[in-house]
């Protein structure tokens, strides 16, 4: 369930844990700011709309209502039961980003030469959209990311203080609602803080099920290697027992990308990638293919294992073939075998393990359309499911499965909430 552009899945984080109680002092001072970039006669509808979305799904957990609630307090069992005395075994490394979310139409998507399904860096052209979404949208202010909701994610099944989140923000209001909004969710972030360059954000147009993303990485897009390397940040690094990179990111710092894999293979500790969009195989080709060897985990879904089939000439839109060329790449550490997984919305999750000839088929539990209220994040929930079962050391099957769980549950709210 992990579908870029599909009625099932995509890019943004969104998970059932409670987070609009931190949110609202921070919320409230954007609306007195005076930052330039909110309209403040807009802020309280919307975050009084959030509050009680996020409100209701929280009652709606303890009253019972929930169909999830008995497995998600089977999954919170079965991890706690094996909980680790060990902190932040997971360190997840991409981009934070403030997503402006609002429901959208045709005319707003061609205003700005957008697709209805795609993810995409902003350009000139797109840089009012921000403005036009919050002014003219009813557009929700919600912490986002790929891989800082799929750390999210994890920790929302793993035990307290398990996963790490690293990336670059501002010195801004925009930076204090994703840090209050990942403390709520018990997530640790270490941020490259950029003094001059604001917090990134990220424009999500939904109409429908489907929604396009529009991306500008702003202080994001200054993540460096000496924070990486900085020794409280390192010791982190060292700490962890694996490792989880958003695409995104290569965009933005490859060397750090390469450092966190070639730690892995020194300490055979899991390296779990994701593919993000069809642009990364497309447009940084060089940086992903020097990061492929250390790959223990590639995750992507069929739109993007096609763009990657089609940028490295292996003449197949099959997605199991596709799935066996990513697992049956050139390998780095040989105590691990590579593990490609491909989803397809709501056909089976493919799974094709390094020098294994079958692969696997992974069916996915169908949901009626009607329950489907926003599928912008059920991917990065997809991987925060994979990844916490990873750190469990939980079966292939069952890694998958909660993976799956995890993106289902995510697509009946709206954001992070």
């Amino acid at each position: 369930m992990f579908r870029t552009g599909s009625a099932v899945c995509s890019r943004a984080g969104v998970f059932a844990k409670p987070l609009s109680s931190g949110l609202s002092k921070t919320f409230l001072s954007l609306a007195d700011g005076g930052s330039g970039h909110l309209n403040p006669t807009n802020l309280l509808p919307r975050l009084c709309s959030s509050w009680a979305s996020s409100t209701a799904s929280v009652q709606n957990l303890k009253r019972g209502t929930n169909p999830f609630n008995r497995n998600l307090a089977h999954h919170n069992r079965r991890l706690s039961n094996m909980a680790s005395t060990k902190e932040y075994r997971l360190l997840c490394l991409e981009n934070p980003l403030l997503d402006i979310q609002a429901f959208g139409n045709d005319a707003l998507l061609e205003k700005y030469n957008l697709k209805a399904n795609d993810a995409i860096l902003a350009e000139a052209k797109h840089q009012e959209i921000f403005e036009d979404l919050l002014n003219n949208y009813d557009a929700k202010l919600i912490a986002g990311g790929a891989a800082q909701n799929t750390a999210r994610g994890a920790q929302y099944l793993l035990p307290e203080n398990s996963v790490v989140y690293l990336g670059g923000a501002g010195d801004d209001k925009y930076a204090a609602i994703l840090r209050d909004a990942c403390k709520q969710a018990g997530l640790r972030v270490e941020y490259r803080i950029d003094p001059k360059i604001p917090t990134g954000r990220c424009g999500v147009v939904i109409t429908g099920h489907n929604r396009s993303m529009c991306t500008e990485l702003g202080a994001a897009n200054h993540y460096d290697l000496e924070h990486l390397k900085r020794p409280d940040v390192w010791a982190l690094v060292e700490n962890a027992e694996a490792y989880y990179v958003g695409g995104y990111h290569f965009t933005v710092c490859p060397p750090a990308i390469m450092e966190l894999a070639k730690q892995a293979v020194a300490g055979n500790k899991p390296f779990i990638l994701s593919l993000s969009a069809p642009f990364i195989p497309q447009f940084f080709k060089e940086p992903l293919d020097a990061s492929a060897p250390y790959w223990d985990y590639v995750i992507g879904n069929e739109t993007e294992a096609e763009a990657y089939a089609e940028s490295h000439g292996l003449g197949t839109k099959d997605v199991k073939e596709i799935a066996k060329a990513l697992a049956n790449l050139p390998k780095e550490n040989k105590q691990r075998k590579r593990v490609a997984i491909i989803t397809q919305g709501t056909e089976p999750t493919i799974v094709a393990v390094q020098g294994e000839d079958e692969v696997k088929e992974y069916p996915v539990h169908a949901i009626p359309k009607e329950e489907i209220y926003d599928t912008n994040g059920a991917g990065d929930a997809f991987a925060g499911g994979f990844c916490a079962g990873i750190v469990e050391g939980r079966s292939l099957a069952e890694c998958v499965d909660m993976g799956q769980w995890l993106a289902r549950l995510s697509i009946k709210e709206l954001g992070p909430s």
